[in-house]
C-alpha cells in the first residue's frame, strides 16, 4: 500500500494535496478505467480524512476522470477507443485556437514563459514510471508545464482550463496503452521544432507542427489501445469477481445467490358471527 504524505506542503488543502496525487494515480493507470474508487481504500492510501477526498473526487468528476454514481459512491472514468478519438480531435481544435491567440497576443513575459519550460523539459530525464516513479513525475509535470506555456496567453481562463483538462486525459490513454520512450524517439526534437515555430510568432507553422505531435502519438496508441483496453475491463472484472470469493464467477455468482423465501402468512378465517366465535 502506498502511502502519500499530506504535510510536507504548507498552504495547501489535504482536498487540494489528495486531488493531485488521486489525479496523478488516475491518469498514470495505477487504477483500472471503470474501477470502484472505495472511501474507505483511499483514506488508507492517502491517509487523508473522508471529507477531502470526497471532495477531491467531486473535483476530478468535474474533469471527466471519475464518475460518479447515483447513491454508490465514485468509479475511475471507463476508456474507450471512440473516446480516445473525440478527445484527440477536440485536444487539436482547442489548442488551435488557444496557440493561435496566445501567438497574437503573447507579450515578453509569455515568449521567456515557453524558454524556462522548454529549457526544463529539454533537461528532464525520462525514465520508466516503473524504474523512477520521482524522476518520471518531474518529467511528466515538465512536459505539461511546457505544451501549457505555449497557449498560456490565449487571454482565456476557460480555454486554459479546457486544454489542461484535454491533456490529462490523453495522458491517461498514453498509460492505458502502455506507450514506451522507445517508440516516440524524436519526442524531443519535436518538441524544439514546435517552441521555434510559436517563439518566431509563425502561427500556421505552429499548429501544423502540434497538431501532427498529437496525431504521431495518436497512431501509436490506436495500434495499442484495443489490446490494453480489453485489459482494462478485465481487470476490473476480476476485482469485482474477487468480493465473491476467489472460485466465483460474476455471472455464476449472482445467477447462483440464493433467493429469499416469501414468508408464509397464516391468515385465520373470521367467524360468521359472534355466537360462531364464541363456540
Amino acid at each position: 500500500m502506498i502511502r502519500a504524505e499530506l504535510n510536507g506542503e504548507p498552504g495547501r488543502s489535504q482536498t487540494s494535496l489528495i486531488y493531485d496525487r488521486l489525479r496523478d494515480d488516475i491518469v498514470q493507470g495505477r487504477f483500472a478505467p471503470g474501477s470502484k474508487l472505495k472511501i474507505e481504500e483511499l483514506k488508507a492510501r492517502y491517509d487523508g480524512g473522508a471529507t477531502p477526498i470526497r471532495e477531491a473526487l467531486s473535483l476530478l468528476a468535474a474533469d471527466g476522470l471519475v464518475e460518479r454514481l447515483e447513491q454508490r459512491g465514485f468509479r475511475v472514468a471507463e476508456a474507450s477507443a471512440r473516446e480516445f478519438e473525440e478527445l484527440l480531435a477536440i485536444r487539436c481544435w482547442a489548442e488551435e485556437r488557444a496557440l493561435r491567440l496566445s501567438i497574437k497576443h503573447g507579450g515578453n513575459d509569455w515568449e521567456e514563459g515557453i524558454v524556462l519550460a522548454r529549457y526544463r523539459l529539454a533537461h528532464s530525464k525520462r525514465v520508466p514510471l516503473e524504474v523512477s516513479h520521482s524522476t518520471h513525475a518531474d518529467w511528466e509535470r515538465n512536459h505539461k508545464k511546457f505544451h501549457m506555456s505555449l497557449v498560456s496567453a490565449c487571454g482565456s481562463t476557460t480555454l486554459l482550463r479546457l486544454c489542461s483538462q484535454l491533456y490529462d486525459e490523453n495522458c491517461r490513454y498514453r498509460y492505458i496503452a502502455r506507450l514506451s520512450d522507445h517508440e516516440r524517439p524524436d519526442v524531443y526534437g519535436e518538441h524544439e521544432e514546435i517552441a521555434e515555430a510559436v517563439l518566431a510568432r509563425n502561427a500556421d507553422l505552429a499548429v501544423k507542427l502540434i497538431i501532427a505531435h498529437y496525431t504521431r502519438t495518436g497512431d501509436l496508441l490506436r495500434k495499442s489501445l484495443p489490446a490494453y483496453l480489453k485489459g482494462s475491463v478485465i481487470k476490473s472484472a476480476s476485482e469485482s469477481r474477487d468480493s465473491y470469493g476467489p472460485q466465483a464467477n460474476i455471472l455464476s455468482a449472482v445467477g447462483t445467490r440464493k433467493r429469499s423465501r416469501p414468508k408464509l402468512i397464516r391468515v385465520t378465517p373470521k367467524p360468521r358471527n359472534r355466537r360462531a366465535a364464541r363456540e
